[in-house]
């Protein structure tokens, strides 16, 4: 086959005859000027595409523009001037710019990256060039040129400003070396409508040619980077659930009986179920009279009655429940800890529903579960739906609901048997309450919630008085339900006072937004300290949570002129400090105001002596002796019986 046509006709033109090239000769000019080529792609690309996808579809268009048939067709040759230094060099330039085959290749070059940084548009199909490049693709990686100075960032931005036709005339009079007819012919020839015009945009731009060979914009002298490694990793465990996923339902589907063996007497799987269809029905929601909770003989969430400004808009109700059943992705759902999010299992009992600052907002209770969907006034876009498991709650640990939350304040619904509410800082026990005023409908106002960042200089708590008179504190650990709060005896907990709160309040920001029902604060010992250092309690804390499992335990070191207390254990999911096992044994290092270092340990009143890590051993439950600061403090109790207890962990 022969490497070289040549066409019989002559351009009416010229008196020369215009060159046929065929794929041979445009794969040796390819091979040959391959990073000149790749160079003109990534100068004239849009910079808004970032590094590493230009330098990507800068080689995705050079290898592309090899011809597929065995012609090409007719290859223009414009004139071109002597110039200033290039990539190749005058001899390698010289050759380049006289090459039919190259002429060509560099048409389609600029043809393809004058056609990716056209906008895409919604009524006409996109180019090739306009979709991310199917090859070369580098995974794992960020491939970028090697960064130059000053002046080359300077003249990236400055060519950024062009369009697309401007920057490749830029480019064709630096790197290509043409004058303003060649680089107008090239234009022309690559679909630019108007050259001229390119050409006096790219006047605007100073004569900077010589920085074009730069490094800066070399795409075949890389540097290579890793991508969002955190991202990445998540994408593959998200990919790995998926194939899995498909693994076990294509498995399914080829048991028999349409998967999962035979259905026995169930429905077919399109029937209606008569309870779900109930459940979606807001005229099916059920609601309390408002004097049902004085005849009832608990005092729960089932005795609420149905408020709020909305109670009687059905849309409202019928988008709640929807979206309880069926979230869609623009919905933020969020559920505590070991809460189901699934679909109600028959008819709700509506709680509440109204407008609370800048949303409307409805509370469903399903004996289980309380439900709190919110949706802005306008539209429905930006939904939440939350989750709290409340299975049990009873009295105080039904006594509010969150309604909302803004910008660090809360507003709670509160239950009709509240009579008073107040806004306590645990942090300020001698202070008064602050009285919190309520809506006819129950809702509060809002107050600032415990701090969730930062130093701990405050902690408010609901001070909460119902019918009866009795006083309660409830406080808010990031849930729907604020969390009850007790003193005293795990065997026999009592409603606690600030005071008994006000050096352990800072420690409940560990248990934030972990499903915690109740949390009691017991004093277990009391120890006189060395050298007449005054007295310190040893306080254990236990945060039980709704689902049972998780339970949270800290033992806290207490002086009596000291700031919040130091946490000298802790433990999960363990009965210590609880009704079961009350046993508790905990040690720290402390300094006394002379210098001297003490290990101080003490154990729960069943503990008849403690032994420490040196072998010293004290009767009673509490130990002193002098040590280090590097010794590392071991403890052990010893029960009445001979049991030995360790310290928590």
């Amino acid at each position: 086959m022969s490497s070289n046509v040549q066409s019989p006709s002559k351009s009416p033109k010229s008196s020369r005859p215009t060159p046929v090239v065929d794929v041979e000769q445009a794969e040796a000019a390819l091979v040959e000027h391959y990073p000149r080529l790749v160079r003109l792609a990534y100068l004239v690309l849009p910079p808004s595409l970032g590094r590493n996808r230009r330098v990507l579809t800068a080689h995705a268009l050079t290898q592309r523009a090899l011809p597929r048939s065995r012609r090409t067709g007719e290859a223009a040759v414009p004139g071109q001037r002597g110039g200033g230094g290039g990539q190749a060099g005058e001899g390698g330039r010289a050759r380049a710019l006289g090459d039919p085959a190259y002429a060509y290749m560099r048409r389609q070059v600029l043809c393809g990256a004058l056609d990716a940084g056209l906008p895409l548009r919604w009524n006409a199909w996109p180019k090739r060039a306009q979709l991310p490049p199917l090859l070369p693709q580098v995974r794992g990686l960020r491939l970028f040129p090697r960064s130059g100075g000053a002046d080359e960032l300077a003249l990236d931005q400055r060519l950024s400003a062009l369009s697309g036709a401007a920057r490749a005339a830029y480019v064709l009079r630096g790197l290509e070396a043409l004058d303003d007819a060649g680089v107008c012919a090239v234009l022309a020839a690559a679909g630019c409508e108007d050259p001229e015009d390119a050409l006096d945009e790219a006047d605007e731009v100073e004569a900077r040619y010589d920085l074009l060979a730069s490094p800066e914009f070399d795409p075949c002298s890389l540097q290579a980077r890793p991508t969002d490694l955190m991202r990445r990793r998540q994408h593959m465990k998200a990919a790995g659930v998926a194939a899995a996923a498909v693994l076990v339902c294509g498995a399914l589907l080829g048991l028999p009986g349409d998967g999962w063996g035979p259905d026995g007497a169930a429905a077919p799987p399109y029937a209606q179920n008569p309870a779900g269809q109930a459940a979606l029905d807001p005229g099916q929601l059920s609601t309390a009279t408002a004097t049902a909770w004085k005849r009832s003989a608990r005092t729960d969430f089932s005795v609420w009655p149905a408020r709020g400004g909305l109670v009687g808009d059905k849309e409202l109700l019928r988008r709640a429940l929807a979206v309880w059943a069926r979230p869609g992705e623009s919905v933020q759902v969020s559920a505590t800890p070991g809460t189901a999010a699934g679909a109600p299992p028959g008819p709700a009992r509506l709680l509440y529903a109204g407008e609370v600052d800048s949303a409307r907002v409805v509370l469903l209770y399903d004996g289980l579960r309380i439900v709190r969907y919110a949706e802005p006034k306008e539209g429905t876009g930006g939904a939440a739906l939350d989750f709290a498991r409340v299975d049990g709650a009873t009295g105080t640990e039904a006594n509010a609901v969150v309604v909302d939350r803004a910008d660090g304040n809360i507003r709670y619904l509160t239950a009709p048997w509240i009579k008073s509410v107040g806004v306590q800082d645990l942090l300020k026990p001698a202070a008064k309450a602050v009285a919190l005023r309520r809506s006819a409908d129950g809702v509060t106002d809002p107050f600032a919630g415990p701090v969730q960042t930062g130093a701990c200089t405050s902690w408010n708590a609901l001070r909460l008085r119902d019918h009866s008179g009795a006083v309660r504190l409830t406080t808010d650990l990031g849930e729907l339900v604020p969390a009850h709060l007790t003193a005293g005896r795990p065997q026999a907990p009592r409603e606690a006072s600030p005071a008994q709160w006000s050096k352990s309040a800072c420690s409940l920001a560990t248990v934030r937004s972990h499903g915690v029902r109740s949390v009691n604060s017991w004093t277990y010992a009391r120890q006189a300290l060395p050298e007449a250092n005054g007295a310190a309690d040893w306080v254990c804390t236990r945060a039980d949570t709704w689902r049972g499992e998780g339970s949270r335990i800290l033992a806290q070191f207490q002086t009596a002129d000291g700031p919040a207390g130091a946490v000298a254990a802790k433990a999960e999911d363990s009965p210590a400090c609880g009704d079961r096992d009350p046993k508790v044994l905990a040690g720290v290092l402390w300094k006394s105001r002379a210098g001297s270092w003490y290990l101080l340990g003490a154990g729960s009143k069943n503990v008849t002596s403690v032994t420490g890590s040196g072998g010293e051993r004290t009767p009673g439950n509490v130990l002193a002796v002098r040590t280090e600061r590097t010794t590392k403090a071991r403890l052990t109790g010893t029960l009445a019986d001979g049991t030995k207890v360790t310290t928590l962990r």
